[in-house]
């Protein structure tokens, strides 16, 4: 059709494999045709030999790039380089990159900038940044496991940080003695009922977070450690979840469409499915009522339990016009 946007798939063959390559081309013939089909790396390896009949099946143009020095990787700059060609000879309308590799973030930004839809696919290890510089991002693992009838693995809800106990140092409370002196005094692990000095401590004679060990000839000091810091706790759970990499939690996917409804929705509260799915795409370009284990998108909103739903008939035809608001 004419109205089909023309793609440029190039594919990154050091971080995709060619397991994935229907699902990539299928995927892109939803939004448009593939006129530029390219796969870059270096053919020479025996790494890349499983791709040769994906290739010829599927009319892929291999892109062959040497690695000039070990442990460098050449193959994201001629990609890089190949997708500005394309860009200036203005024969397309947007671009797919298929990779999980952050390299590419810089580029499919100055590909939008030009005007160029960017459709990116790779897995949900795919770090956030080059997600987020895609109109659209897919996640090839997850509609691989679609295709073979797994359900796939839905991320949870993050549990809130809990605020942190206190320290337990299993001391029992310091006793108290009369001195010599009739001065009260702390009762050290030392002073037994026949070992009395008869000198006696007070309670602020002992340094913050130190306890007299006591003993026979002995009067070294135990130091407790001081108990932790609620923002410290807290620091150390955030870096534990990696987040600048996988997929958008449901959680956010769900305040974020409360919040669409909220903003967009008429005079009447009542709002259509299908703005709902384009704002949410632009919110957050990964994503795909797949990645949660639905084939459509009223299904889903159904299960997050939010909405009143109706659904009628468009005059003059046979499509269905959904519309939901807020329960």
């Amino acid at each position: 059709m004419a109205s089909d946007l023309k793609f440029a798939v190039l594919i990154d063959a050091d971080n995709v494999s060619d397991k994935y390559i229907k699902i990539i081309l299928d995927e892109i013939s939803n939004d448009g045709v593939a006129t530029y089909k390219r796969i870059y790396g270096d053919w020479t390896k025996p790494a890349l030999a499983s791709w040769k009949t994906v290739l010829l099946d599927n009319s892929i143009l291999p892109m062959q790039q040497y690695n000039y020095t070990t442990g460098k990787n050449s193959t994201d700059s001629a990609m890089i380089i190949d997708a500005m060609d394309i860009l200036y000879s203005s024969q397309v309308d947007g671009f797919c990159i298929v990779s999980s590799d952050s390299d590419f973030t810089r580029l499919a930004a100055r590909l939008r900038e030009s005007g160029m839809v960017v459709v990116g696919m790779g897995e949900r290890k795919t770090p956030k940044s080059f997600i987020s510089a895609c109109n659209r991002f897919k996640y090839l693992d997850i509609l691989s496991q679609a295709t073979s009838g797994e359900k796939p693995e839905i991320k949870e809800v993050p549990r809130e940080n809990k605020p942190v106990k206190e320290l337990k140092t299993g001391l029992k409370p310091a006793a108290v003695r009369i001195g010599k002196s009739g001065e009260k005094g702390l009762l050290t692990a030392g002073d037994t009922p026949g070992n009395q000095s008869g000198k006696s401590l007070s309670p602020g004679s002992l340094p913050p977070g130190e306890l007299s060990s006591g003993g026979p000839g002995a009067s070294s000091a135990q130091t407790l450690p001081d108990p932790p810091k609620p923002e410290d706790a807290q620091a150390s759970n955030g870096n534990a979840e990696g987040a600048d990499q996988g997929q958008t939690d449901l959680a956010t996917i769900r305040a974020a469409i409360r919040t669409i409804v909220l903003e967009n929705s008429d005079e009447d509260n009542w709002i259509s499915t299908g703005t709902i799915g384009s704002l949410l795409v632009k919110r957050y370009p990964d994503f795909d009522v797949r990645n949660f284990g639905y084939s459509k998108l009223t299904p889903f909103l159904q299960s997050l339990n939010l909405f009143d739903i109706k659904s009628r008939r468009a005059p003059g035809g046979n499509m269905k016009l959904i519309n939901v608001k807020l329960k």
